[in-house]
């Protein structure tokens, strides 16, 4: 159990801040809501602009997203989901929106700069050893033990802080105590949403992309859905028909969706797969590892480091997939590793991206050289893809 302590760990910082704490904890439900801030007031006043167009989707009876999730009649609930997602809260309970007790943060999506397509120089040697925060990102209090650290970053959280901003739901405790403190790791409300990695401009096009598609917001998909939304994607962006083969990838993308064997995915995995296929599509190798934090390039490390067994600085191609495999690994609560090794590589069920297929294309990369600032940019990708807590694979690595 934590103690509520200060950094100088005085009596007097103790008493001060069990008070304080006290009192946060019994005014909050009469504490009134906080001003609205001038950037929110501009959200809102964009919001009639997109209304139009919202409400003329929502009409539309037919299409990919016929999947009985959200009645018809809930225009205004369609036309809110449509706002979540512009607003990078696609995801979110929307008990996030009661009473504003606690103002939730304001999700400040990235812009492109002029250097990001550039190289970095990353070394191999010089460990990061990134340090974690040492006060709740929500209510800026320390206790010990209690605070549960971002797998990602270094932000670290009281559960019950989580819950009444709306991030944490009740069937979420379980895992984020028994996983923050272990090598498998929980990642934070901001660092779970792949969707945050996008900037406005490509929000705003996959947006546009589901709306033609009539996908509804926070819905779930089928595979019928998800495929007829994989051929209009194929017809309308990149001007060809799917083949056979493609179909069967994109149903094995599905399948990596769809762990629990459902029939279907959830909207939030739906979601994130979408928001990395469109990173994937937009964004250099370059740009893709000035995402990753110090947290996901010290691991990184670590396993390049254990795949280098002779220690001359390089790995061979096979290898390197062999590690894409591995970032998925948190999944599996008995891999609690973080070493690269054979064993620990390879299929997580019968559906995993490891399971079935030749081995040419192994074979292939097998005498392919690949040092580290290479090994960085081909698992960039798929370092980012296994961010969410989700149990899905979001983004299939190749065989």
């Amino acid at each position: 159990m934590g103690v509520l302590m200060s950094k100088k760990q005085s009596v007097e910082k103790v008493q001060k801040v069990s008070v304080v704490v006290s009192a946060f904890k019994e005014g909050l439900k009469d504490r009134p809501p906080p001003a609205r801030r001038p950037e929110a007031a501009e959200a809102v006043e964009e919001k009639p602009v997109e209304s139009a167009a919202v409400q003329e989707e929502v009409q539309v009876k037919q299409g990919p997203s016929t999947t009985q999730s959200l009645p018809r009649e809930e225009g205004k609930d369609n036309e809110a989901a449509w706002s979540r997602l512009r607003d990078g809260r696609g995801v979110e309970p929307e008990e996030l929106e009661r009473a504003n007790q606690l103002t939730p943060p304001a999700f400040v999506r990235p812009k492109r700069g002029v250097n990001d397509d550039k190289a970095i120089d990353i070394s191999l040697e010089q460990w990061e050893q990134p340090v974690n925060d040492e006060m709740c990102e929500i209510c800026e209090v320390w206790t010990a033990e209690d605070l549960y650290p971002c797998r990602v970053c270094t932000r670290v959280f009281h559960d019950g802080c989580l819950r009444e901003m709306g991030y944490l739901r009740n069937d979420s405790v379980q895992e984020l105590t028994e996983t923050a403190h272990t090598s498998m790791g929980w990642s934070c409300y901001y660092c779970d949403n792949i969707n945050l990695l996008l900037t406005e401009e490509e929000v705003y096009s996959l947006m546009e992309t589901f709306k033609q598609c009539k996908i509804i917001p926070e819905s779930s998909l089928g595979s019928d859905d998800f495929l007829s939304y994989k051929h209009f994607v194929s017809r309308q962006l990149f001007d060809e028909q799917m083949t056979e083969e493609m179909e069967e990838m994109e149903l094995g993308q599905f399948s990596a969706l769809d762990p629990e064997k459902r029939g279907q995915i959830e909207w939030a995995d739906f979601l994130y797969h979408e928001s990395i296929r469109v990173l994937e599509k937009f964004r250099s190798q370059n740009s893709l590892v000035r995402l990753l934090t110090a947290k996901e390039r010290e691991r990184a490390r670590a396993s390049f480091t254990a795949l280098d067994q002779d220690k001359d600085g390089l790995i061979t191609g096979g290898e390197s997939k062999k590690a894409q495999h591995t970032w998925f690994r948190k999944q599996t609560k008995e891999s609690q590793s973080c070493n690269v090794s054979i064993s620990h590589v390879g299929p997580i069920s019968e559906s995993s991206p490891a399971s079935s297929g030749s081995g040419k294309s192994r074979d292939q990369d097998e005498n392919r050289q690949v040092d580290w600032l290479e090994f960085l940019k081909e698992n960039a990708i798929y370092i980012l893809a296994a961010r969410p807590n989700s149990g899905a694979v979001h983004l299939r690595p190749p065989l």
